[in-house]
């Protein structure tokens, strides 16, 4: 569907191509994804309808001023808004309006508008990740008792190991693992499709060996990880494998009691970042391996960021997991740890 300049400015057509071409085919974003930027869009649609009466029907790119976006901000706080979702939700309208402002160079004051509207300052939170008593809790937490509960070990195991998003455990194929090669690791594909390989320690590559010759004998395609349905094999949701590990903090928690009452598949995630940073692990090796590419500072760094360096340095930091935490004072460094998505 081309946008017609000369015809109009139609921003229903350069919004549907925006989301149903541009997005998910150029940008390679997940459905999940562009449903996000979606309805952040239709939010200020809302809005626009609440507080200028003006319906959907009647939209155009003229209700785009920055005098109406910052009214939107003002209105967004009054319903409740947090800091961090609004400043998410005006990412998605500059990001639209930088899509239009390439289509249609006429509409690159529009654009500008938009970015001239400071972002809300957010609060500082205390990073929260896991302290490693309470990591070990959760990780230990199924018995072995049930072809269930080992399922469920090896992969909250495999969820802390590898740092990942709880996207890419569910997408995991046995195709994935590469526990043979010299240095072993595993592939992960994340955000908008773009696959890296992380390395995997010795001690989960032997669970993973014993998992894969119970669950899967047959050297089968299927997920890593499964449910029988029908005697078939589906791929748990994101939804299943983060109830597994709300469950395994239930458990933890009757023995420990430094396991937080909130814990979620990003603690987990966090919670590595920490443990390799405060082990001595460089901070580009770390973002690379948990596929964050918000630090262009470091990206020149990422070239050298082998497999094999990798493993050394991680190998090299395992020993000093429990150990006395480091007095870690960089405020940028904290930053970039804490807000790893």
């Amino acid at each position: 569907m081309k946008y017609n300049r000369k015809k109009d400015k139609d921003f229903w057509l350069l919004a549907r191509s925006y989301l149903h071409d541009y997005m998910p085919a150029v940008r390679n974003l997940s459905d999940k994804s562009v449903a996000a930027y979606k309805q952040s869009l239709k939010t200020y649609l809302t809005f626009l309808e609440e507080a200028n009466s003006l319906t959907e029907d009647r939209v155009t790119f003229d209700a785009f001023t920055r005098d109406n976006i910052k009214e939107y901000v003002t209105w967004l706080k009054g319903k409740g808004f947090s800091a961090k979702t609004i400043n998410l939700k005006m990412t998605a309208i500059r990001s639209f309006l930088k899509y239009c402002s390439e289509e249609d160079f006429e509409l690159r004051g529009v654009y500008t508008d938009a970015c001239s509207v400071k972002k809300i300052r957010e609060e500082k939170k205390p990073i929260e990740y896991l302290s490693p008593e309470a990591t070990s809790a959760i990780l230990a937490a199924y018995d072995l008792t049930t072809a269930k509960h080992r399922r469920n070990r090896m992969m909250l195991i495999l969820l802390y190991d590898s740092g990942a998003r709880v996207q890419e455990i569910a997408d995991l194929t046995v195709s994935s693992l590469h526990t043979d090669a010299k240095n072993p690791y595993i592939t992960l594909v994340g955000k908008g499709r773009k696959s890296r390989n992380v390395p995997l320690m010795s001690k989960p590559v032997k669970h993973l060996d014993v998992y894969l010759r119970e669950f899967h004998s047959k050297g089968d395609e299927a997920p890593l990880f499964y449910s029988l349905m029908d005697g078939k094999p589906h791929k748990l949701s994101t939804d299943s494998i983060s109830l597994v590990l709300k469950k395994a903090a239930n458990i933890a928690r009757e023995s420990c009691d430094c396991v937080p009452d909130n814990v979620h598949c990003h603690l987990i995630r966090k919670t590595k970042a920490m443990d390799l940073y405060k082990s001595g692990v460089p901070l580009p090796f770390i973002m690379q391996l948990l596929g964050h590419e918000s630090m262009s500072t470091t990206s020149g760094f990422y070239a050298f960021a082998t497999l094999e360096m990798m493993s050394e340095a991680i190998n090299k930091a395992v020993p000093k997991m429990a150990d006395e935490e480091k007095l870690w004072k960089k405020e940028a460094v904290r930053k970039a740890i804490y807000s790893l998505d």
